[in-house]
């Protein structure tokens, strides 16, 4: 046999023990009920199983979403939707567990219209970017949709064709959403349909620390700072009441900080970094205060600059990030950045502190997370 010969077969044999080794795709929907999914802020008749597919009812309305059971960074996903006569409705991926899935996560936007792309039309990143073509089938045929996540990069194909592939890290308004989350179903009360909805994990590329998840935590990765407040390990929720500080064991200096937050009406506290301590200490300050007309209400930079204020009803659940690298600061709530400061004075590192500040007026922390940036 010539030396072509067996190249030609070792390449072949190395191609086909890469494709045996990919992990193989695991099903999301049985076909049968709506196992492994959740419906999120809505009714449980918002969806249903009809003739082996997922249904949006039309009694639903936004912003109610199907949820999978588990949360994905990197994967392979491939689904079919159908279309016949006007449907809208959206593909969610890395959605959060509590607040905007849309604006936190990212949605492809599933519409019927066949038209010139649009950055709020059939297979846009919604309402960011447009596809690349509209290909939609929409006279009551199913539709094939594929999304290839593999962090920046984000591939879409609807029916065999690529409609978006885009580095995420270059758009501004993308950049820093989550990177990771749940797989949704969108409901706008509009019967759409999916069927055949399976996913392939990829790789991990993102590694979180985690500072608070479970009451071991707590011992673990803090001690109190100052003050007589009640920090209570609930669970997987830290909850706050009365007056002092809890602060970091570690420090940390350019770094991404995510947790979820719920208060009671008009509390009062906040999330400190790069700090030396509490009170005269050296410390940045992000404040907690759902107070439209406070002068600094929930995510301000204390002291320095007001953010754009953020509704968030009393005792709801919301998404907090903050985005720390030397002198520029990004907080966004709920996928929305309400501060945005480019003047940092310290940019060497610190603890990150939890605030309470009255009495009464308690504050629940949970998944609280933290990456090097």
């Amino acid at each position: 046999m010539s030396y072509d010969a067996n190249s030609m077969l070792r390449r072949q044999f190395l191609a086909s023990a890469a494709l045996f080794s990919q992990p193989s795709f695991t099903p999301l929907f049985d076909g049968r009920s709506l196992t492994g999914w959740q419906v999120v802020d809505g009714p449980d008749s918002a969806f249903f199983v009809d003739d082996g597919a997922i249904v949006v009812s039309e009694a639903a309305n936004s912003p109610t979403w199907l949820r999978s059971a588990k949360q994905y960074e990197n994967f392979e996903l491939r689904a079919e939707f159908f279309v016949k006569g006007w449907i809208d409705s959206g593909l969610l991926l890395h959605a959060p567990l509590h607040g905007n899935a849309q604006d936190a996560g990212f949605c492809i936007k599933l519409f019927h219209k066949q038209e010139t792309p649009k950055p709020e039309g059939m297979g846009s990143i919604f309402p960011l970017v447009a596809p690349k073509t509209n290909n939609v089938k929409s006279k009551g045929e199913w539709n094939q949709i594929r999304v290839l996540f593999d962090w920046p990069r984000l591939q879409v194909w609807t029916n065999g064709e690529v409609i978006q592939d885009l580095d995420i890290t270059t758009h501004p308004e993308l950049a820093q959403r989550l990177r990771q989350g749940y797989i949704g179903l969108q409901s706008l009360s509009y019967p759409i349909r999916f069927r055949n909805i399976e996913i392939r994990e990829l790789p991990p590329k993102v590694k979180w620390q985690s500072l608070y998840t479970r009451p071991a935590d707590l011992q673990a990765n803090w001690q109190v700072e100052e003050g007589k407040a009640k920090w209570s390990a609930m669970g997987d929720t830290l909850r706050a009441d009365g007056l002092g500080h809890l602060i970091t064991r570690q420090r940390f200096q350019d770094c991404a900080l995510e947790l979820y937050i719920r208060a009671s009406l008009h509390s009062n506290g906040g999330i400190m970094f790069r700090a030396e301590g509490s009170g005269n200490k050296a410390h940045y300050e992000i404040q907690l205060h759902d107070v439209e007309g406070a002068v600094y209400p929930t995510g301000s930079l204390y002291g320095i600059q007001r953010a754009k204020y953020p509704r968030i009803p009393p005792e709801t659940w919301y998404l907090f990030q903050l985005f720390a690298k030397g002198p520029h600061l990004v907080i966004r709530i709920n996928g929305e950045t309400v501060t945005d400061y480019k003047k940092l004075d310290r940019t060497g590192d610190g603890h990150i502190l939890l605030q309470a500040h009255q009495a009464g007026r308690w504050i629940e922390y949970k998944d609280i997370r933290v990456r090097p940036l």
